[in-house]
């Protein structure tokens, strides 16, 4: 399967778990989400084990214990980005909440397995959307860093909750953590772990504030 046509694929895949949710009552679209999400992810991640051409970056012999360790601090790296470009946003005038995760944590809160989704399912979808296929379209027939600028800015603008700066600095960063081991796994690792500590930590704060 040629890179472009694995671009293709995933982002289509991408595309049915993320709109999906939206043809069901919304009643049930925390349920669906979370299914979506999950298969989605399931489903991205057999699509990548069946593709056998690498990217430029991705033939480096990384160690898989390296993989680890870049993705692991990865994830405080990428919250200390995070604290930087929201001090920097609010320079100019952006409220430092993030509606996104807002809506995510309430969520959580009246459908727990839903979580789950936003944890693990969503961060590794768009880990293979906007790192792996969108990085790897533009790697595929011009320069990475094209790809790198283009996907920051597009997984910036699909979060819609105005904070560009720290969306486009965070998919950056992921690309650079993928880009440095060359394995798509330790982006995932720093994504999924920041996700998860930052709802888990917000979870606790709710939870907290309500008793």
């Amino acid at each position: 399967m040629s890179i472009r046509k694995y671009s293709l694929f995933t982002i289509i895949i991408y595309a049915i778990a993320f709109f999906l949710p939206a043809f069901f009552p919304v009643t049930r679209q925390a349920q669906i989400t979370t299914w979506s999400y999950l298969l989605g992810a399931v489903f991205l991640i057999l699509l990548y084990l069946q593709q056998t051409k690498d990217l430029s970056f991705e033939k480096k012999k990384t160690p898989k214990g390296h993989i680890f360790i870049y993705g692991f601090v990865g994830i405080f790296a990428a919250i200390f980005l995070q604290n930087i470009a929201i001090q920097i946003e609010q320079i100019f005038g952006v409220v430092p909440g993030s509606e996104n995760t807002e809506n995510i944590v309430r969520i959580v809160l009246q459908h727990p397995l839903f979580a789950i989704a936003a944890m693990i399912g969503g961060p590794i979808m768009e880990e293979f959307v906007f790192r792996r296929a969108l990085v790897g379209f533009f790697d595929s027939f011009s320069k990475a860093w094209i790809g790198v600028i283009v996907s920051s800015l597009l997984f910036a603008l699909i979060h819609q909750d105005g904070h560009l700066l720290l969306y486009f600095s965070l998919g950056c960063f992921f690309c650079l953590l993928y880009m440095h081991t060359g394995k798509i796994w330790t982006s995932i690792l720093t994504h999924a772990g920041m996700n998860s500590l930052v709802i888990i930590v917000q979870v606790l704060l709710q939870t907290t504030n309500n008793i």
